[in-house]
């Protein structure tokens, strides 16, 4: 999910002119949590309904259980894909949309109550009540649906207790519309959130929560959120066709692999957001799309002068005085024992959005994308796209806040899209700080259309690629000129991926599935290009007498030797990755103050003793952790996967297996990283490589893909891990795309409810 600025995670005061802070009533009134989620029998009418929908949905489960969902209308495939979804997770379901919703705290406790209030400055019921009724009747039958699908697999599972949410509707579907991360409402800061808004013990109470979920107890460097995009173009390819490798870096177990097959029109495949009823990332039989986060700079920060008369808030706008809005929003939340108390929030707008937060005397409001219909529209309709032009009507309702897009089509296209929601502003002004509210000329002036925007299209390098990076090296020598766009478009810089990448593509030919395969595993680490052959110039630099020469020599051999590839067996990878590591937990800090990202920082800003002693604190940490610093790759990085829970725990005297990529962090294309807070000695990745796939778009689509452990959250199925091993190997399954296939290779096929 890109932000467009650093927002401070710090607790702040409220700091305001003349005015009182925004009050926050207590309810003591406790009332049992039961009654927040009750709920009546459907009706004999709804039942007859939905039985009659699942009749016409036939569910294939392939020997990986992945579900082939055909339909005979769109929404008949929508039901049982929500239904197979079910199957598969429903409470990764549920909890997107408690969390979509705002009632997160509803289920887990008072802590979550500024989390369930960023989302209700932004969502709320009536609203989306009211534009599901004025959304068009195909879309309304597909949220019908989808709604349809969740109640009847509960009808028909009365074993699965939901945490709060017993029935589905439609107008919910908008609530969770983009299928990105968090999409941008979670650039706002919860701490700045409950500062501003909250009581100073809940504050100090988020802070510690927010602090402990911030930073792992080792000082890893935090996994980088994201994807990699790359297209081939077919004078690139072993079979004159386009490929496109489709790698978002995704917590894992985030989405699940789904197939959606309808007779009028719908044939598509890929990774689907738990409980949306659109694929996400992934490809029809005509084309295919994969989103990579960080496209422009797409959300924006005003001071607001606030002045304050007899109680009620006013902020200046030019000339003149504007009343701020008040709205009332309740914080419900689950207490210790059970049952229900809630808080009551005066939230405060202005016409650019919601106050967030206080600073220098003036309080923030945050202004980005809000749209939630024409996103569900734009998400949904270009899965049916069957050509460049169709996507590209698509791509005009410009909702796609959180991405860039890359493209690739049977007619052997390839393109590129960075960014695709991106307001016009004046340029001269700097957007990636709070601009002052007072003034009119600071204001969105439209939507840039597309062909205002960085993209490509067939670039004559024959290739396309990005990695979270700078649109600027997108397609090598054919890339687009930075210089010639607004700042604002472009919100992040080069990575090490973008290197390795720039890199691996640059005299590739010849390419077919598995040869892209390959590519996008590429074993270089990019980032330790600049810092291993520093700290040998360091350690050839020192004199004989001192102690770190002998202490060492071992180490400095044995990354004089490395060739900076990843491998199983690799004791330099252990060395590296943790001596860069302890180099972004020393000067990490620093970074961010000069708003550099942490890795660029150690490799270009670093002393020779800086270097030198952060390789002998890795030495000694190795070493304490696992007898000795000559351990190898392998038995430090490890797949586990113990159970369906959302939050995962870890286990080192639990079954693992050993996987060679590591974390974006140092140029891995693959990337295997840790987020999770932990107490292991050994890395447990929870987040990188999920959900990949390698297409070709000839004739026929091929396509091959793996997901982290399997399909199911279930430990009993059998399709819970049986992709782990191949996807710590990086080797790929046959995707099964046509029916003869998925019959030579099916599992089970039904009916849902049966």
């Amino acid at each position: 999910m890109p932000t467009s600025r650093s927002f401070t995670p710090a607790l702040l005061g409220l700091l305001l002119i003349g005015a009182a802070a925004p009050s926050v009533a207590v309810a003591p009134k406790k009332t049992p949590i039961a009654a927040t989620s009750a709920q009546a029998a459907p009706s004999a009418t709804t039942v007859a309904r939905w039985k009659a929908t699942a009749e016409r949905v036939t569910i294939m489960r392939d020997k990986w259980g992945i579900p082939h969902v055909f339909g005979r209308t769109d929404a008949d495939t929508v039901f049982g894909t929500l239904y197979a979804q079910a199957e598969d997770d429903f409470n990764r379901i549920e909890l997107n949309y408690i969390n979509a919703m705002g009632r997160l705290a509803e289920v887990e406790g008072e802590a979550e109550i500024w989390r369930d209030l960023r989302m209700k400055l932004y969502v709320q019921p009536a609203a989306m009540q009211a534009q599901y009724a004025a959304s068009p009747a195909w879309l309304q039958n597909l949220m019908k649906a989808f709604a349809d699908g969740l109640n009847y697999y509960l009808y028909t599972h009365p074993e699965v207790k939901p945490k709060l949410l017993t029935h589905f509707e439609p107008w919910m579907a908008l609530t969770f519309s983009e299928g990105s991360i968090g999409g941008d409402i979670e650039s706002i800061e919860l701490a700045d959130l409950a500062a501003f808004y909250g009581k100073r013990p809940a504050v100090a109470q988020l802070g510690a929560k927010l602090d402990a979920q911030r930073h792992d107890p080792r000082g890893f460097a935090p996994e980088p959120r994201g994807s990699n995009g790359f297209a081939i173009a077919p004078k690139l390819s072993a079979n004159g066709h386009a490929l496109l490798m489709i790698n978002p870096h995704t917590s894992f177990y985030f989405r699940p692999e789904v197939h959606m097959v309808s007779e009028e029109g719908l044939n598509a495949y890929g990774a689907v957001t738990w409980g949306q009823f659109f694929i996400y990332q992934g490809f029809n039989d005509k084309l295919g799309w994969m989103h990579t986060s960080g496209g422009g700079d797409v959300i924006d920060e005003y001071l607001e002068t606030v002045v304050d008369r007899n109680g009620e808030y006013f902020y200046k706008y030019g000339k003149h005085e504007a009343p701020m809005r008040k709205v009332a929003i309740a914080l419900p939340y689950k207490m210790p024992d059970g049952t229900m108390a809630s808080r009551s929030v005066t939230a405060y707008f202005t016409h650019h959005g919601p106050v967030v937060r206080a600073e220098g005397g003036k309080w923030v409001s945050v202004k980005l994308m809000d749209d939630p219909l024409n996103a569900l529209t734009q998400s949904y309709t270009r899965t049916k796209a069957r050509d460049y032009s169709a996507f590209y009507k698509a791509m005009e309702l410009r909702t796609n806040s959180s991405n860039n897009t890359v493209y690739a089509d049977a007619k052997g296209n390839i393109a590129y899209f960075h960014g695709n929601f991106i307001p016009k502003r004046d340029p001269r002004v700097d957007w990636t700080r709070p601009v002052d509210g007072s003034n009119p000329a600071n204001e969105w002036q439209r939507l840039h259309e597309i062909d205002e925007t960085i993209t490509l299209f067939n670039p004559a390098s024959g290739y396309i690629f990005n990695t979270n990076n700078w649109p600027c090296t997108a397609a090598g020598p054919s890339s687009p000129k930075c210089a010639s766009y607004p700042s604002y478009m472009w919100s992040l810089p080069e990575n090490a991926r973008g290197r390795n990448a720039a890199r691996v593509f640059k005299d590739a030919k010849g390419l077919d599935i598995d040869g892209l395969i390959a590519a996008s595993y590429d074993t270089r680490l990019q980032a330790f290009e600049p810092l291993v052959p520093a700290v040998i110039a360091d350690y050839d630099a020192l004199p004989p007498e001192d102690p770190r020469k002998a202490a060492l020599a071992e180490q400095i051999d044995a990354l004089r030797s490395w060739n900076m590839r990843y491998a199983i067996d690799s004791i330099p990878t252990s060395l590296a990755v943790y001596w860069g590591q302890d180099l972004v937990a020393q000067h990490g800090a620093r970074a961010k103050l000069e708003t550099i990202p942490p890795v660029d920082y150690i490799a270009q800003r670093l002393s020779p003793a800086d270097r030198l002693d952060g390789l002998m604190r890795a030495s000694d940490k190795l070493t304490a952790d696992f007898g000795d610093w000559r351990t190898p790759w392998g038995e430090i990085n490890r797949f586990q996967r113990l159970s369906g829970a959302v939050d995962q725990q870890y286990d080192d005297s639990k079954p693992s297996i050993p996987v060679p990529f590591t974390s974006a962090n140092w140029g891995s294309l693959a990337s295997f990283g840790m987020t999770a807070k932990q107490t292991t000695k050994r890395i447990y990745g929870d987040r990188g490589n999920s959900f990949v796939a390698a297409v070709e778009f000839g004739p026929k689509v091929r396509a091959k893909s793996i997901l982290a452990g399997g399909q199911s959250s279930d430990p009993r199925s059998p399709h819970f891990n049986d992709q782990a091993a191949m996807y710590a190997r990086g080797e790929f399954k046959d995707v099964l795309f046509y029916k003869e296939d998925i019959e030579r290779h099916l599992e089970r096929k039904y009916h849902p409810g049966k």
